[in-house]
């Protein structure tokens, strides 16, 4: 069966590299993730990931940074970490793999330039984006939105804890509203978390959809590849 999507941009929490470790990496939750992208690699898809950097440093909990630009600096740069650490898993798959940086380390990465990066993917390379948008005051789902459009990606794959999107956090409430399928107008009125705004904002303006899957069953990026209804979709109207 050919895969529904040509390209597609994968968006990564740091806190799922550190597994039920809580902070830092868990070797098997990461070497789990990798296979997965390998297995979705071998499809013929071509895998973009934007990985946060909260197993690391998370900002807005820190009282170390002296403001909130240095605490957007630091957990930035917390995302390099994090990319170079999937890195070698990959690698070890048998894959060829870019870490693309937001924010100029010429000796560790490469800069994000979005033509180059479109053609690394033409070339079956999965690409690893660090740094964030490179701007304090934006989240990695802003970040994962942008890189998306820029690299023309076909959907977004947003990979969480939970099994798709709901009214309210399931694992707090039993009763929770699960949404196999909503649009950006209805994602907006119930002020569902899926993103935030500017996020929301940029995929729905640019009609790119959303998926929202589990990652903790690494095998759903396969199956939403194979043309399964897994977790929930975000969609543009398109009349």
């Amino acid at each position: 069966m050919p895969v529904p999507y040509k390209r597609i941009l994968l968006k990564l929490s740091g806190e799922a590299l550190a597994g039920s470790r809580g902070y830092g990496f868990d070797p098997v939750t990461v070497d789990s993730f990798a296979s997965a992208i390998s297995e979705a690699a071998a499809t013929g898809v071509q895998i973009a990931v934007v990985i946060g950097g909260g197993n690391i440093f998370r900002g807005q909990d820190s009282t170390l940074a002296s403001d909130r630009v240095s605490a957007d600096h630091m957990g930035m740069l917390a995302t390099y970490i994090n990319a170079l650490a999937l890195k070698g898993p990959l690698e070890r798959t048998g894959l060829t793999c870019t870490v693309l940086g937001s924010i100029g380390i010429a000796s560790v990465v490469e800069a994000f330039n979005a033509a180059s990066a479109r053609r690394l993917l033409e070339q079956g390379q999965v690409l690893l984006f660090a740094g964030g948008t490179g701007c304090p005051y934006f989240t990695t789902d802003t970040a994962a939105a942008l890189r998306a459009l820029e690299i023309r990606a076909d959907v977004l794959v947003k990979a969480t804890k939970v099994d798709g999107i709901y009214d309210k956090d399931p694992v707090k409430h039993p009763d929770a509203v699960f949404f196999p399928e909503l649009d950006y107008d209805q994602v907006l009125h119930m002020n569902l978390k899926v993103m935030d705004l500017t996020a929301i904002s940029l995929c729905r303006d640019n009609a790119l959809d959303v998926s929202v899957i589990n990652i903790r069953n690494p095998e759903n990026l396969i199956k939403l590849l194979g043309g399964e209804k897994t977790g929930s979709i975000v969609t543009s109207r398109r009349d």
